[in-house]
């Protein structure tokens, strides 16, 4: 494997030299457009700012905001001047950006006014009252000791912080050959990134990954792409999250590709770009597609650029993969698997793969990535074709959680396996299969039932848009199978007609015992269906306290 030895600043200095007049960056929605030259030195003087206002090698700087020009900024300008960026979920509130702030020890936080009704500003200030009487954001606070100052991303910067473009001014005190000095100290296995987990059991804990980690992951999801400097990759994934700060930008650096960011996701706003700006790639999870895909206004715009992508973040139907594949242009779209602890990617298919290999499995091992199933038991490994946990070890593999030993340790055993809590199968020529998560699994009188296989089948149903199935607890069985779907717009369908659906085709034990029928589902920032959700949903509406306090007993 030929891998990359360099820093973030050093690939894109590269750029700026051997492609100093392509696009880099170019938004649809705002107006930002940079070239490589530009972008580098737009990030180098980001960066002379940072360590004008105090910031080490080392330090952590945070970023809450959705996919604007100044997330971008903060990323590769911290990486330029050594610190550490750590990406805050968009979706979070007081008490979450507390923990974060805390636990990551947080210097700088650069920030936007809010999402969704999500008050950032308000949010900041409830959190740090003494932020009022600040002077250009400088704060000090006994909830956050390491905390230095904040910055605002946007316009009319609120009292106490300071303004994004202030903070440019600063970069004039720093010279270029403290930059280049500070720069010369820098090693691609330095930690430059740390992405909380999302916290679906326990705390969030903080992925230490190094320029090196996610470079190289980069690097090979863009060659399975085929990227090119011609390509064009409409990112719609939250920067914050692997799928946009690795997947879409390292994948793009690492090819000389372009940027063409959307700020957040919304189907028409992701399907103009990618129809005005000639797009030739986009990333989603499977809820994105869908909701593109089933948009009133989607004939209305021109795909015919499109060639690739990837379905990634959750268990990618096939019905939908054949449905991008043939509406959307994306003949060579790619699946990619993994997890944050891994870079994200340590599997993929690739436009070389059959169409078939491309929608029904998750793809072979990364170069340089060892990838096993074992039996979650026993931890030995297991034949082809038989459901184990996957676990992998590698150059993608985390430094580990941030200041949590512990935690690193039941993560990654002592070879160096990473424990990724998926259920997986191996074909005989290497092709891996996700069946579903270990914790998902659900076992109905002693019989496993993978929701995935339900779910796929449930997927071939015309009336359906989306389905999830989950276990709920059962005094009988120990678990029941339970669809919760989402019908087409103007479709109906009764709980029969589905339970009728499964038996006519499955095996009885797989009959949902219940059916519910939802607009949506609960799902994080990053796209993600939360499952766990749904089914204490289920608890409560079907009144099966009882049952769930028998299992957890």
């Amino acid at each position: 494997m030929q891998t990359i030895n360099k820093t973030l600043g050093d690939v894109i200095k590269e750029l700026a030299v051997n492609m100093p007049d392509r696009e880099a960056v170019k938004y649809s929605t705002l107006d930002y457009r940079r070239t490589w030259k530009e972008f580098d030195e737009e990030t180098d003087r980001v960066a002379k700012a940072f360590m004008a206002l105090g910031i080490e090698k080392g330090d952590k700087v945070a970023i809450w905001a959705t996919n604007i020009p100044e997330w971008l900024l903060t990323l590769f300008g911290s990486a330029k001047c050594g610190a550490i960026l750590v990406t805050v979920n968009t979706n979070y509130k007081v008490f979450e950006l507390e923990y974060l702030l805390s636990q990551s020890d947080t210097k700088l936080l650069v920030m936007m006014g809010g999402f969704k009704g999500n008050d950032y500003v308000g949010t900041v200030h409830t959190l740090i009252p003494e932020l009022a009487g600040a002077s250009e954001g400088k704060v000090k606070t006994k909830k956050l000791p390491y905390l230095d100052r904040i910055v605002f991303a946007g316009a009319n910067t609120p009292k106490g912080m300071l303004g994004f473009e202030d903070m440019l001014a600063y970069a004039d005190r720093v010279s270029d050959g403290e930059l280049s000095e500070r720069k010369a100290s820098l090693d691609t296995h330095d930690v430059i990134n740390m992405q909380y987990t999302s916290g679906t059991t326990g705390f969030p804990k903080g992925v230490m990954l190094t320029h090196f980690n996610i470079l190289n992951n980069g690097k090979t999801i863009g060659d399975g792409m085929k990227f090119t400097p011609d390509d064009r990759l409409c990112i719609v994934v939250p920067f914050f999250h692997c799928f946009g700060l690795v997947l879409a930008t390292m994948a793009c650096i690492t090819h000389g590709t372009t940027m063409v960011p959307v700020e957040a996701y919304s189907p028409v706003p992701v399907m103009n770009a990618i129809s005005a700006e000639k797009c030739t790639a986009v990333h989603g999870v499977p809820t994105m597609f869908i909701g593109m895909l089933e948009h009133p206004s989607f004939n209305q715009f021109d795909f015919s650029s499109m060639r690739t992508g990837i379905m990634a973040g959750s268990p990618c139907p096939i019905e939908v993969m054949k449905k991008v594949i043939d509406k959307m242009n994306m003949k060579d779209i790619v699946i990619v698997f993994g997890q944050t602890e891994a870079s994200p990617g340590c599997t993929m298919t690739t436009t070389d793969d059959s169409v078939e290999k491309r929608v029904s499995t998750v793809g072979r091992a990364f170069e340089g990535v060892e990838c096993r199933i074992v039996n979650p038991d026993t931890n030995e490994e297991v034949p082809d074709g038989t459901p184990g946990e996957f676990v992998a070890r590698g150059y993608n593999i985390m430094k580990g959680y941030y200041k949590m030993p512990e935690a690193t340790a039941q993560a990654i055993d002592e070879d160096g396996w990473l424990h990724s809590g998926d259920l997986c199968t191996r074909d005989s020529d290497g092709y891996y299969k996700v069946v579903g998560r270990i914790k998902d699994m659900i076992i109905r009188g002693g019989e496993n039932i993978y929701p995935k296989e339900l779910e796929e089948f449930l997927y071939t149903c015309e009336k359906i848009s989306d389905v999830q199935v989950i276990g709920v607890p059962s005094k009988q069985y120990g678990e029941e199978v339970m669809a919760c779907i989402v019908l087409k717009q103007g479709c109906e369908m009764t709980e029969d007609e589905v339970k009728e659906l499964v038996r006519g085709q499955m095996a009885r034990h797989k009959v949902p015992k219940y059916v519910r029928f939802m607009d949506g589902f609960p799902v994080t920032a990053s796209g993600k269906i939360q499952k766990f959700k749904l089914r204490e949903q289920a608890i409560e509406i079907l009144k099966l306290q009882a049952d769930a306090d028998i299992e957890t007993a």
